[in-house]
């Protein structure tokens, strides 16, 4: 699927139980553990990144797994933009716990 100015983000980019080799995209020190597709699209929303969800979206290396996708603008590189994801779910997960 070819979206001209948007990225297709799926949970297992940002998901620490996965490998690389089966679709983690960014270091595992900065990965998170059970990323939802919702905690995706709060984040790129904080980011103000105009998000859609697509929840009943299987990564096309799992499709059993219906984990959901998010798509967002393209304003910045795709890894880049995977990590603020990443540390906007941190901040946002450690503000709901406290």
């Amino acid at each position: 699927m070819r979206l001209r100015g948007r990225l297709v983000v799926w949970p297992i980019y940002l998901d620490a139980s996965y490998p690389r080799s089966l679709g983690r995209r960014i270091p595992l020190r900065l990965a998170l553990r059970d990323v939802k597709a919702e905690e995706v699209y709060l984040a790129a929303s904080t980011l103000g990144l105009n998000p859609e969800l697509k929840a009943d979206a299987a990564h096309p290396r799992m499709p059993w797994r219906r984990t959901g996708m998010v798509i967002v603008d393209k304003d910045r590189p795709k890894t880049r933009l995977l990590r603020e994801l990443a540390e906007t779910i941190r901040s946002l997960r450690r503000k709901r716990r406290i």
